[in-house]
């Protein structure tokens, strides 16, 4: 998934190339705040931020490919991330009212957008659902793209344990949508995505 780009964006960027840096977060930001809207949800683009800031301000540190870098940025993010959420914890939420969410403009014009979100965020809120362990392998894997050890560098545990949580993380939301597994591999037959509801 471009890594081979992002590393040599990345080597430029370390060398005080702006443009270079431009190219190294436009690969890495998508996945990076898929991981975060399935950890933090519609906060993620706040926690990104902190993630880019700091990110940013230890470029000159990180050693590594373009892999590396993905896998360095997702640790950062994941670090972030887990800080807003003890965050939210120890302080208490402020009230609003329904209009108040009424009154909101929507951050999307167009039709194809807002179909667009529905079913990234369908999917997102599904992954939320599982358990943390399971969540956290699956977006990894699959959002952020990184392979297994990479995943369990940033996760903090072995390769075979995220492999495994990935592994049941997929198969429950596999039978959350009502996807039939068969002797050689998974089958719908309804063809539902994760982001069409049933």
């Amino acid at each position: 998934m471009h890594d081979e780009e992002l590393g040599a964006a990345v080597a430029r960027a370390q060398d005080g190339d702006e443009a270079a840096f431009t190219v190294a977060y436009r690969i890495v930001q998508p996945g990076l705040l898929g991981y975060l809207r399935g950890l933090v949800g519609d906060e993620a683009e706040d926690v990104a931020s902190d993630a880019w800031l700091e990110i940013a301000r230890d470029l000159g540190r990180f050693k590594g490919d373009g892999a590396g870098f993905r896998g360095w940025t997702a640790t950062i993010a994941r670090h972030r991330a887990l800080d807003h959420l003890r965050r939210q914890r120890a302080r208490p939420r402020a009230g609003g009212s329904e209009q108040d969410v009424l009154d909101l403009p929507s951050p999307h014009n167009t039709h194809e957008q807002a179909l667009e979100s529905l079913s990234t965020e369908r999917a997102l809120q599904l992954v939320r659902g599982l358990p943390r362990d399971q969540a956290e392998a699956v977006l990894m894997r699959v959002v952020v793209g990184l392979d297994g050890p990479a995943a369990a560098r940033v996760l903090g545990k072995r390769p075979g344990a995220v492999r495994t949580a990935a592994h049941r993380g997929l198969k429950r939301l596999a039978r959350q949508l009502g996807v039939r597994e068969t002797e050689d591999g998974v089958t719908d037959e309804a063809s539902r995505t994760l982001g069409e509801s049933k």
